[in-house]
C-alpha cells in the first residue's frame, strides 16, 4: 500500500515527539486550541501526584544545622513516585496520621565516629527506605549521579549525629513546590510571531534583537507584504519537558491527561446532574476516583473527583500508565522523529 500518497484526515489532538531521554522529552501538540495546550501545560506544573517527606521526626541531631534547616531539606529529595496509584491521599485514608497505605517511611541514621576527623557528608544514598509500603519502587530516593550517592543532606563533624524518622506521602505542586513532578515546562507558539500577540520591546532592529528559537524551523516563516489574518489562531505548540527523576517524562505527560480527564468529569457530572457516589459507575461508565486537588466540602461529601472512561484503557507502559496519544515507543530507540 502507497501510504505517501494516502489522503489523511487529521482528526484530534497530535503528538510529535522531537527528542525524547530518561529526564526529558521535547515534543509538539496540534490540532488543539492554546486554552487546551496552556491547561495540559498548567496541569503538568501543578498537578500531577508525585511522593515527598512531609512529617519528620527528629530524635537526635547534634550537627550543626537546625532541625528545621534538615527537614526542608529532605523534603526537596526527589522519591521515586512509580505507580503512585497504589498510594492513598492522607485525607482520604481512614488512618490518625499516617499508615502503610496512605505513606512510606523512610530511617536516616548517620554518625561521625569521634576518632575520624574528616568531615562525613550525609547523601541521599543514607535514607533507607522501612517497609511495608505500598509498592516496591515508591518512596525510594532518586539517585542519578555517577557516583550513586545522590543529594547532600548534610555534613558531620566528630562525634555529631542525626537520627530522623521520615514519613513521605502523596501531594501535588499545588499544595507545596516539593511535589512537583518536573523542573521546567518549556512551553511556545507561533514562533516567527505572525499572530502577533507578542509585543518586542528593541532599540533598531527587532529581528536581530529578537533571534528565533529552535521552534521557527517547524513553522513557516511570513512572507514580505503578507496580508495580517485576523481570524488565525494557533494550532500548533511546543513543549519542552524536564523531569526531576521521581516520575519518567512520558508518565508525567500520562499523569497530567489523566488529571485534566478527572476534572472535566466532574465538571460532565455536574452538568448532567448524576448522583452517583465514589466507587459506584453509573451508566456511561464514570467511577469513583480519588481527589487530585478537588476542594473540600463538595457537593456529594468531601474531596470529590471522577475520571473518564479512557483513562485506564489502551496498552500499559513500564510505568503502569495508560497509553499516551503518542505510542508506546520506549525510550533509546530511533523511532521518534518518524
Amino acid at each position: 500500500m502507497d501510504y505517501d500518497n494516502m489522503d489523511v484526515d487529521e482528526v484530534g489532538p497530535r503528538v510529535t515527539v522531537r527528542e525524547a531521554a530518561t529526564d526529558h522529552v521535547d515534543f509538539t501538540l496540534s490540532n488543539v486550541d492554546l486554552a487546551f495546550a496552556n491547561s495540559l501545560r498548567r496541569t503538568i506544573l501543578a498537578e500531577v501526584p508525585t511522593m515527598a517527606i512531609d512529617l519528620v521526626e527528629v530524635e537526635v541531631n547534634t550537627s550543626v544545622l537546625p532541625d528545621e534547616f534538615i527537614a526542608h531539606r529532605l523534603g526537596l529529595i526527589p522519591l521515586n513516585s512509580r505507580q503512585i496509584e497504589d498510594v492513598l491521599y492522607t485525607r482520604d485514608c481512614d488512618c490518625d496520621q499516617y499508615c502503610e497505605n496512605c505513606s512510606v517511611t523512610i530511617m536516616m541514621n548517620a554518625k561521625c565516629s569521634k576518632d575520624n576527623e574528616d568531615v562525613v557528608k550525609v547523601y541521599a544514598r543514607d535514607l533507607i527506605v522501612s517497609e511495608p509500603r505500598p509498592n516496591e519502587w515508591v518512596g525510594n530516593p532518586v539517585i542519578t549521579d555517577e557516583a550513586g550517592q545522590g543529594s547532600v543532606i548534610c555534613k558531620l563533624r566528630k562525634g555529631q549525629e542525626v537520627i530522623m524518622k521520615c514519613i513521605a506521602k502523596k501531594g501535588i505542586a499545588k499544595e507545596h513546590a516539593k511535589w512537583a513532578p518536573t523542573s521546567a515546562v518549556g512551553f511556545e507558539y507561533d514562533p516567527h510571531n505572525k499572530l502577533k500577540h507578542l509585543d518586542y520591546w528593541y532599540e533598531e532592529d527587532p529581528i536581530k534583537e529578537w533571534p528565533k528559537s529552535k521552534n521557527a524551523e517547524w513553522e513557516e516563516a511570513p512572507q514580505d507584504g503578507e496580508p495580517f489574518d485576523y481570524n488565525a489562531s494557533p494550532s500548533q505548540f511546543f513543549f519542552e519537558l524536564e523531569s526531576i527523576g521521581n516520575l519518567e517524562p512520558d508518565a508525567v505527560v500520562q499523569q497530567g491527561i489523566k488529571v485534566m480527564q478527572q476534572k472535566l468529569a466532574a465538571v460532565l457530572q455536574e452538568l448532567t446532574g448524576d448522583d452517583s457516589r465514589p466507587g459506584e459507575a453509573d451508566a456511561d461508565g464514570f467511577g469513583g476516583q480519588s481527589p487530585d486537588g478537588m476542594p473540600q466540602g463538595g457537593e456529594y461529601g468531601v474531596d470529590q473527583g471522577y475520571t473518564t472512561p479512557y483513562v485506564n484503557g489502551g496498552a500499559t507502559s513500564a510505568w503502569g500508565g495508560g497509553a499516551t496519544p503518542y505510542g508506546a515507543t520506549p525510550y533509546g530507540q530511533n523511532g521518534w522523529n518518524q
